[in-house]
């Protein structure tokens, strides 16, 4: 049974949260601020953390940077600030994702079941990936239709495939794909997203599956 800890100081979201979690058959621990979060995840060594930025005694990021100290546990932050560089500080320090306040509980659950499957050993990768009509061959660095992609757009849709529902930064696809000193060149990831989306999305002007994060990062939706 996967255990999760929820840490936030908001009585009401914990306990909204416990109820909805329990339902569906997880464990939950709970946790009032970032003191008590560090000391819960040694206790009960969670398989995943749902985060609060905005805590009393500490920043959210700090939490982060206390747990990566010693774990890989999949940490999901909620955020209620506007300021999207709170979520790319918590997102550098190690997140693997967010959800900001006011959320759906249906929305927070369908990225709880999205992370917990990536972090889960042993499954292999699947070669073929499906991304609207096409069919993208990570093997063979192959697409269906015959649509061909330069080096540098291949590399990017990859990294993207490769992590499904996962948001990445900005700052770490530039630095994967180009190299750490492309890593504040952001119109570079802007002209390739978009020659991407129109060789790849049926509508380019609305994409439903290369998505922008503003301020943020990138995601790919299956």
């Amino acid at each position: 049974m996967t255990r999760i800890l929820v840490v936030d100081d908001e009585p009401q979201i914990i306990r909204a949260l416990r109820i909805n979690l329990k339902a569906r058959g997880y464990e939950v621990d709970t946790a009032p601020d970032g003191a008590a979060a560090l000391r819960a995840a040694v206790d009960h060594h969670p398989d995943l953390v749902v985060l609060d930025l905005g805590l009393p005694d500490m920043e959210g990021a700090e939490v982060i940077a206390g747990l990566r100290g010693w774990t890989s546990v999949p940490i999901i932050v909620l955020s209620g600030r506007a300021d999207s560089t709170d979520k790319v500080t918590a997102l550098d320090a190690g997140a693997d994702d967010y959800v900001t306040k006011p959320f759906g509980v249906d929305e927070l659950l369908a990225r709880i079941r999205a992370v917990t499957r990536r972090s889960q050993p042993g499954e292999p990768e699947a070669p073929v990936v499906r991304l609207g009509a096409y069919e993208v061959n990570l093997a063979e660095h192959t697409i269906s239709g015959d649509v061909r992609l330069t080096p540098t757009e291949w590399q990017l849709l990859e990294h993207l495939l490769r992590h499904p529902g996962k948001l990445i930064t900005q700052r770490d696809l530039l630095h994967d794909v180009w190299g750490p000193q492309y890593r504040t060149e952001t119109n570079y990831l802007r002209q390739y997203m978009a020659r991407l989306r129109r060789k790849l999305e049926a509508d380019p002007a609305r994409p439903r599956h290369l998505l922008t994060e503003p301020g943020m990062g990138y995601r790919f939706r299956p």
